[in-house]
């Protein structure tokens, strides 16, 4: 079996059964929702009439998220000349080959994945550049690296995209969980800490673990869409309630955009998700019976880089 497991073939297969199900996910390919029409309608007009900038919906009215993933489409068409491609495809885009298998078969065989890849929304995009800075600060974590200008204009420039694709949102799936983190780290970390000439090394070690890369690459990606922000209000008819209060504004209260509370948004993960949200789940049970249920315990030994998988997940579902 671990044989089988480990075999690229394995994979392969895997691969190639989710992509299929992520074309027959959303069949007949039809944008008849409307969220869908209108962000098709933005690259389409970028690449009809030249706006670049500051689209319209099919409605007439002002376009309410920034142009980024619009941009990716209107290239994408720009070589393919298929608009059904370019309008999806910007959507779909370790430790040991077990492990890469099980992380490939959790993305791609469940009920949520193959619905999303293909539907012409900045979600899945919005998602994929969340991972990356994720995934940036995982390895910081994991390597007991420090931050170097380099890692800090890398993280500009991911802000800078996920802003461009749907605003200041993504401070919402990061911050939170940074922030539990810091204070986790620290809590811990002083309680590990020896007595003597040795605390000046277990110092050192503690400031390359942590999640926070310095407030420069956050605030310069957040001038750069106040910038875009700003061109809009002053040169758009009802940039400033559209975009402004109803798009980004709105996410944070409850009328407009109506979120649900996580009772509403647990069950739904895990059901989409399964079985391996229940695997994951049913690990985490055994495991804590083997410890006999001292969940201090557990917190206090769990390695860094698994407890900002964990601070990541809950932050943002959370908000």
């Amino acid at each position: 079996m671990q044989t089988i497991l480990s075999g690229n073939g394995t994979v392969w297969v895997v691969a190639s059964f989710s992509f299929l199900l992520f074309l027959i996910g959303n069949l007949p390919w039809q944008l008849d929702d409307y969220d869908q029409a209108k962000q098709a309608y933005t690259s389409f007009e970028m690449i009809k009439e030249g706006r670049w900038f500051y689209q319209q919906t099919p409605h007439d009215r002002v376009a309410t998220k920034p142009p980024l993933v619009g941009w990716v489409s209107a290239g994408l068409f720009a070589m393919t000349r298929l608009w059904e491609l370019s309008w999806r495809l910007p959507s779909s885009c370790a430790y040991g080959s077990i492990a890469g298998l099980i992380a490939l078969s959790a993305f791609g065989l469940n009920l949520l994945t193959p619905r999303l890849a293909t539907l012409v929304r900045t979600d899945m995009a919005l998602a994929f550049v969340i991972f990356l800075i994720g995934l940036v600060i995982w390895q910081k974590i994991e390597r007991q690296e420090e931050w170097k200008p380099r890692d800090r204009v890398y993280l500009f420039a991911l802000l800078t995209i996920a802003m461009l694709i749907k605003g200041p949102i993504v401070y919402a799936f990061l911050l939170p969980g940074i922030g539990v983190f810091e204070w986790w780290h620290g809590r811990v970390g002083a309680l590990r800490q020896p007595d003597g000439p040795s605390r000046t090394g277990v110092a050192a070690r503690r400031r390359y673990q942590s999640a926070w890369s310095g407030w420069w690459p956050w605030i310069a990606s957040l001038a750069v869409f106040l910038l875009w922000v700003t061109g809009g209000i002053l040169s758009q008819s009802g940039f400033f309630d559209e975009v402004v209060m109803r798009e980004f504004l709105g996410r944070f209260g409850e009328t407009i955009h109506r979120p649900q509370p996580l009772y509403f948004y647990l069950p739904h993960l895990i059901h989409k998700f399964a079985p391996w949200s229940i695997l994951l789940i049913a690990i985490a049970i055994f495991d804590l019976a083997l410890r006999r249920w001292r969940i201090g315990a557990v917190f206090r030994e769990i390695s860094p880089e698994t407890f900002w998988l964990l601070c990541w997940s809950a932050g943002g579902l959370i908000v």
